[in-house]
């Protein structure tokens, strides 16, 4: 005979003491706000209103915290809250609380969810990190764990915008994605004002039901703004837990055994960086080995020894994948005191390196290399545009002229494998001490860049040589041939203007590069430049081996970068085991093991997924990044012609760079003239079937600059002479700006278009 339900005891009744409120709200099955404990003690008419003041004087002693709905002991975990997914553990996954904000010594606590048993759970998708669920929570032994109750909106399902305000008061979410043309409306503004960044999620399953705002990021034309706009929009990991910095501290005292490492503190090894680099993980020495080749060392900052597999810091570093540098500042991999102090190589200080030491032939092949933990002491951290003044003004110290030299033997073997050469610009922004752009410009490639890159290249094939010597698990950086479909593309477009390509020959980098040496017009070869990056498949890792197409390396991993890349920790920990480099054991609490664990063995296949997609997220939170400062360096240059290059040709208009300065722009159909423009999609060519004026990829034309968006990033193009004009959209622009950014009249930026009609 079943058992009747236990009946909880019943409460005193009358106005509860703190003691009371506090113990029911500890032992709550449901969120314990004020009206669930008035209904629980019996409270009527004079006493509730007591009851509000109690609370809040509890909540001002620090008793209690909560929101307009629930309460809960302070420093402890509501019985009902929303918990965010931080990683998968085993198959189980691992929850803290979402809206979670520690003092300095209590970091958030970690919560095991476990998923129920029954027809709808079976029928839920397992919980991913990011993923935001509200989860009945009870403690269990020393921790928590969490049985969730109902998955709410993810990190992808939230909107990032600035709040408009209307006439009526009606409050309006713009975007600050250019892919996204109308603003929507807001159902609950939480706090937010007219002008405000703000973060906001669907406040119901109808889009008639807006969004209610979660979070108020402030200015979005402020300093540092456009960074965090990327940081949100694609929820870039950004903050480090108070556990993880504690056990990034107690890494960066782990003393350096000499006895372990091989002293390398007497070479004159350099590391040559940007001007503006943030870490140096790099650095490298050359010298003569009497026999026409060179001896080399590329010491690369050994990470694995202060990141051991299973710590927080690794946790951390594998959740963000990789770092991302924006103009204004870097979401690193890791804590500062390692990424930019300890594991950072810098001059003239004693600093652990893994290095892998290279043996060049007169031919510029690697003919032997091996690999050992090091100590070293870096002779000088140079400039690019330091060390090739030395050498083109032959002032260079003999070291300098050593890699040079060693350098123009690697070009050979470069040479000879004949890589893809694709010339791709790359924006620089600099920026003043207030975060304002002073400078847009393309950065100017030097055989400085090439000597570290080659240097580089060859320590990276050698790292993927070595562990596949010794069967060990190999992290391959891959990028394969372009797939049928894509050449098939690339062959009808080239057919456009007289061009072939036989697609029953082997397809190798090499075709493409002397595709583009016989072509000596300029127009052409930008116009063939851009098919041929088109064509082009993304690169990504995994652990088998498929090769690198762009490089024509049958074996290539990145070995040379893992104070911001894990794949190249990764790396590491492989040759710490294939070549027994382990190091002792520090002392507790960090692991021991500095190797890969059995969990990373079993697995590369998800950890090489998880990094690849960390690595595009990082990639399009630059680029939209760069194209933001572009936008805001050129609002205040609306109205001006510019000299550019037409990158893409679609059915709805033409999409045009600014020479030597970037950010693209389009220039919409509908502006080109009365007559109809016909689209060929094959040759990428829109045509006016009157004038037979034609806008093809490639193309140089004099555009007059419309429109800038800074916070979309957005630009419109039109013609100089004939065609339509751009009528601006928004409220009429004025004639000043703030930090280089276009505003409206009320501080605001421009250009808001709300739902189904202008404004």
């Amino acid at each position: 005979m079943a058992k009747p339900p236990l009946r909880k005891p019943r409460l005193p009744q009358g106005l509860p003491s703190r003691q009371q409120i506090l113990d029911f709200i500890a032992q709550s099955d449901e969120p314990a706000g004020k009206r669930e404990i008035a209904r629980a003690f019996g409270l009527k008419g004079n006493e509730k209103i007591q009851l509000k003041a109690l609370l809040r004087d509890m909540a001002d002693e620090g008793l209690i915290d909560g929101n307009r709905t629930a309460f809960h002991r302070m420093g402890g975990v509501p019985r009902v809250t929303v918990l965010r997914v931080v990683e998968i553990d085993e198959g189980e996954a691992i929850a803290i609380p979402a809206t979670w904000q520690p003092d300095d010594a209590t970091p958030p606590p970690r919560l095991r969810l476990i998923e129920g048993k029954g027809r709808g759970a079976a029928r839920a998708p397992a919980l991913r990190p990011g993923d935001r669920v509200l989860a009945r929570t009870e403690e269990a032994g020393s921790g928590w764990i969490a049985h969730p109750m109902k998955k709410l909106a993810t990190e992808d399902e939230q909107v990032l915008g600035v709040v408009e305000i209307d006439g009526a008061g009606k409050g309006w979410l713009a975007p600050v994605d250019k892919r996204v043309r109308n603003a929507v409306p807001i159902s609950d503004l939480g706090g937010a004002e007219a002008g405000n960044l703000v973060l906001a999620e669907p406040a119901g399953r109808s889009p008639r039901a807006g969004v209610k705002v979660t979070a108020v990021l402030g200015d979005p034309l402020a300093p540092r703004a456009f960074s965090l706009i990327a940081i949100h929009k694609h929820g870039i990991p950004h903050v480090f837990t108070r556990e993880v910095l504690d056990e990034g501290e107690r890494a960066a005292r782990l003393p350096l055994s000499e006895a372990r490492r091989e002293d390398l503190r007497h070479l004159p090894i350099v590391a040559i960086d940007p001007s503006d680099a943030r870490d140096h993980d790099d650095a490298i020495w050359a010298e003569p080995d009497g026999e026409g080749g060179f001896r080399a060392v590329v010491a690369i900052a050994d990470v694995s020894f202060y990141v051991r597999p299973g710590s927080a810091l690794d946790r951390e570093a594998r959740k963000r994948g990789n770092s991302v540098y924006f103009p204004d500042r870097v979401v690193p991999m890791l804590p500062e005191v390692l990424s930019a102090d300890v594991c950072s190589l810098r001059s003239g200080e004693d600093r652990a390196a893994m290095a892998c030491h290279l043996a060049i032939d007169s031919h510029g092949r690697i003919r032997d290399f091996r690999f050992s933990r090091a100590l070293v002491r870096i002779a000088e951290v140079i400039a690019y545009e330091e060390a090739q003044a030395r050498i083109d003004e032959d002032r260079a110290e003999p070291h300098l002229q050593h890699l040079w030299e060693a350098w123009r033997l690697l070009s050979k073997a470069r040479d000879a494998r004949d890589p893809l050469e694709l010339d791709l610009p790359e924006q620089r922004v600099k920026l003043d001490e207030q975060g304002r752009i002073t400078e847009i410009a393309v950065r100017e490639r030097l055989d400085a860049h090439r000597v570290v890159e080659d240097f580089m290249i060859a320590a990276n094939v050698a790292a993927a040589k070595a562990l596949e010597s010794r069967t060990a698990p190999v992290v391959y950086r891959i990028h394969e041939p372009p797939s049928r479909e894509k050449l098939v593309a690339l062959k009808d477009y080239l057919a456009t203007f007289g061009r072939k390509l036989a697609l029953g020959q082997v397809i190798t980098p090499g075709l493409f590069n002397r595709m583009l040496k016989d072509i000596a017009d300029d127009a052409e070869k930008a116009l063939v430049m851009e098919a041929v990056l088109r064509s082009q498949t993304q690169a990504y890792y995994g652990p088998r081996n498929a090769g690198h197409f762009g490089l024509s390396l049958g074996s290539y991993a990145h070995f040379t970068s893992p104070i911001r890349r894990y794949s190249d920790l990764l790396i590491h920990r492989a040759l710490v085991d294939g070549f027994a480099l382990e190091q002792p054991a520090p002392e507790a609490p960090l692991p021991a093991h500095s190797g890969l664990s059995e969990r990373d063995r079993s697995d590369l296949t998800r950890i090489s997924e998880a990094i690849s997609a960390a690595e595009r997220r990082a990639m399009m939170a630059e680029r939209e990044t760069i194209d933001r400062y572009v936008a805001a360096w050129l609002s205040a240059r609306v109205g001006q012609v510019f000299r550019t290059r037409i990158t893409g040709v679609r059915s709805f208009g033409f999409f045009a760079t600014i020479v030597g300065l970037g950010g693209d722009g389009l220039v919409p159909v509908s502006t080109l003239g009365d007559e109809h423009f016909g689209y060929d999609e094959k040759a990428q060519v829109l045509e006016g079937s009157q004038s037979g004026v034609r806008y093809a990829v490639g193309q140089l034309l004099e555009l007059r600059l419309a429109e800038a968006n800074p916070l979309t990033g957005a630009l419109k193009f039109e013609l100089v002479d004939g065609g339509g004009r751009i009528e601006p959209r928004g409220r009429p622009m004025a004639s000043k700006t703030r930090g280089g950014h276009l505003v409206g009249r009320r501080g605001r930026p421009a250009n808001i278009r709300h739902q189904g009609k202008r404004r």
